[in-house]
């Protein structure tokens, strides 16, 4: 299914309007290898007239000044969309990116509506104002709109990663412009229409497919207020670099390298079904993936053999097949990579387990195999590098000092998990490791808490009540006695 859309324009002010320039982006299906769509592409004067639109939607505009039940009711209705539509969004992130329909049913377009309707239950209870009192005076402290948000999205997650950031900024009363990827930008316009039909007033999300070029114009725009970024670290470090130079505020949701540690006495069926949902989650190509298995000596020879069990079980094949658990890879610049490091692991020193190259009787598709690795050090680039593809390590512990160890070896810390069947031992070893979120036994923190990460995974955090925090400003007024009574 491929949604036949306005490709040839922009969604900018509420309208659909022509783009700036002739240039177009080719979408491939990651299946067929096929051009599926072409899309407009966004220049630099475009997202000029795109910053232009949410800045007089947030100066002059009725959205920030809107009450928090009307914005909410604008939100609740875009839900209704997103349900309405599931189907089509789950086929639509398929055929672009490769995700298989299986889990672009949960993944892609369920849990988007999931984290839509969390943020309207978090928001009537969220300190928007309160008043505070004290010796030394007065205040009313205020969380005010932050103002004009640019959110660069990736492929991997195109809606989720949009609506992570949107809800909580639209609900705070920001406008927004928003730059999909390049590889997966179709949903992007699915996603511009639901908003249109929830009555969204113009000019307060704008959508703009474009290259890196006008990304890092909108990160450098002297009316753009905020940058929400996902992706990966290397252009996380170019993006803070630039908002560091204007002072603008800044979150980024980055890359991840996440340990999975199974203590001795882990249930090892909920070890291998938690691996195989959690490690291999879209083809490999999720920042929160558990690639390193950490495994005691004690049980590495069985779990090995449970590894090479459930990867030669997985089915691999086309994306839209319900049964397939692994399609292929976004891009072939992406298979090439995987490519890359399958065979730096080899030249390192490394064991390839199961899999290690391309399925059989697949003539096309951007497809590896999934893959696991043994004999695995931390010094190597597959233990230390985020590979985004189907590729596991397997390194084995002497004890868990020494598996703390080597799940802190890491530059990332952006999630992992512990398994044991003592669930208080394992939240003792988890508060030991250095990550944003550690799931106990395979167990999803769900959206209801926040999620990001430390160290080079990022900076801030996204879903929870805690992702209102990104999207405002703090701001106290000096009152008196007596109107400070009157707004208590």
């Amino acid at each position: 299914m491929v949604w036949q859309g306005r490709y040839d324009k922009l969604f900018i002010g509420g309208s659909w309007v022509d783009p700036a320039s002739p240039e177009t982006i080719s979408v491939f299906s990651p299946y067929t290898e096929q051009e599926i769509a072409r899309v407009a592409k966004g220049s630099v004067a475009d997202a000029d007239r795109a910053v232009a639109a949410a800045r007089a939607a947030f100066d002059q505009g009725p959205w920030p000044r809107m009450q928090l039940q009307e914005r909410m009711d604008v939100l609740r209705r875009w839900s209704a969309q997103m349900q309405e539509l599931e189907l089509d969004v789950a086929a639509l992130v398929t055929d672009e990116m490769g995700c298989p329909i299986s889990l672009s049913r949960v993944m892609q377009s369920r849990n988007p509506r999931i984290l839509i309707d969390s943020f309207l239950d978090f928001a009537p209870d969220y300190e928007w104002s309160a008043v505070r009192r004290s010796g030394s005076g007065q205040a009313l402290v205020t969380r005010d709109p932050i103002g004009v948000v640019a959110a660069i999205t990736p492929w991997n997650a195109p809606l989720l990663s949009v609506i992570i950031k949107a809800v909580p900024a639209l609900l705070a009363g920001c406008t927004m412009v928003v730059k999909p990827s390049s590889e997966a930008p179709l949903s992007s316009y699915l996603l511009a229409e639901m908003l249109q039909a929830s009555g969204l007033p113009e000019g307060v999300v704008n959508i703009l497919p474009a290259g890196r070029d006008v990304g890092e114009h909108l990160v450098r725009h002297h009316d753009v207020d905020k940058v929400s970024f996902t992706g990966s670290t290397e252009a996380g470090r170019r993006i803070a670099a630039l908002c560091g130079g204007d002072l603008r505020r800044v979150t980024l949701e980055l890359g991840g390298k996440s340990a999975a540690v199974i203590l001795d006495d882990a249930d090892l069926d909920v070890v291998v079904d938690s691996i195989r949902t959690t490690s291999l989650r879209n083809n490999g190509q999720a920042c929160s993936n558990k690639t390193r298995i950490l495994v005691s000596s004690q049980l590495e020879s069985e779990l090995k053999d449970r590894l090479v069990a459930m990867v030669e079980s997985i089915p691999v094949g086309d994306p839209a097949d319900p049964a397939t658990q692994i399609g292929p890879l976004v891009a072939e610049r992406q298979r090439t990579s995987v490519e890359g490091y399958i065979a730096a692991g080899k030249d390192e020193g490394a064991k390839v387990l199961v899999g290690g190259g391309r399925p059989a009787g697949l003539d096309h598709g951007w497809f590896v195999e999934p893959t696991v690795f043994t004999d695995v050090h931390s010094s190597m680039r597959i233990a230390q590098e985020e590979i985004f593809g189907p590729v596991l390590t397997v390194q084995s512990y002497r004890d868990e000092d020494e598996a703390v160890a080597i799940a802190n070896d890491s530059s990332y810390g952006l999630s992992g998990s512990v398994f044991s069947t003592d669930g208080s031992h394992a939240l003792s070893l988890a508060r030991r490791i250095r990550t944003g979120t550690v799931e106990l036994n395979g167990k999803p923190v769900g959206w209801h808490a926040p999620v990001g990460g430390v160290k080079c995974s990022g900076l801030g955090r996204e879903a929870g009540p805690e992702g209102f925090d990104a999207y405002v400003e703090l701001k106290s007024y000096g009152l008196s006695t007596d109107l400070a009574e009157t707004l208590t």
